[in-house]
């Protein structure tokens, strides 16, 4: 593919692949009770949820936490889909804002902090139209050119 489209991205290049897979990823709280409005509540979580990604190769882009809810912006490892992501950033910050609030369990007695759905997008500096355009026109000469 002509990266010449693309703007400077640091690509991760394994043995067969070259790409990057970078996610917007958003859940909520149990029952999206507003838990982290405090500033030491949402503070502790931004940090849980830092400490989990670095400790599972997860490069967090941009991290937002809500009195509700939790947007993030990340670039996963090839061998890690958004869902897996997902678990891996919820079980394990869940676990940690426990530690450091100890009250939380009067509120969430079964330990489930976080909601059961999550929202996920893939991000990319390209827009739809810029790959739909690749794929008809700039690979194959006798590909038929739809509109």
């Amino acid at each position: 593919m002509d990266s010449g489209t693309y703007e400077d991205k640091s690509f991760v290049h394994n043995a067969h692949s070259v790409g990057v897979s970078e996610y917007h990823l958003q859940w909520v709280t149990k029952y999206c009770y507003e838990t982290l409005g405090k500033e030491s509540h949402y503070k502790d979580c931004e940090s849980a949820i830092r400490s989990v990604a670095k400790r599972h190769g997860i490069t967090i882009s941009e991290l937002s936490v809500m009195s509700d809810h939790v947007h993030v912006v990340v670039v996963l490892p090839q061998d890690v889909s958004p869902a897996r992501a997902v678990g891996l950033l919820k079980g394990a910050s869940a676990y940690e804002i426990f530690r450091a609030h100890p009250n939380f369990r009067l509120r969430y007695p079964r330990g489930h902090f976080w909601g059961r759905g999550y929202f996920y997008r893939s991000v990319s500096d390209v827009s739809e139209e810029v790959v739909k355009h690749y794929v008809r026109y700039d690979n194959d000469p006798r590909q038929t050119r739809l509109a």
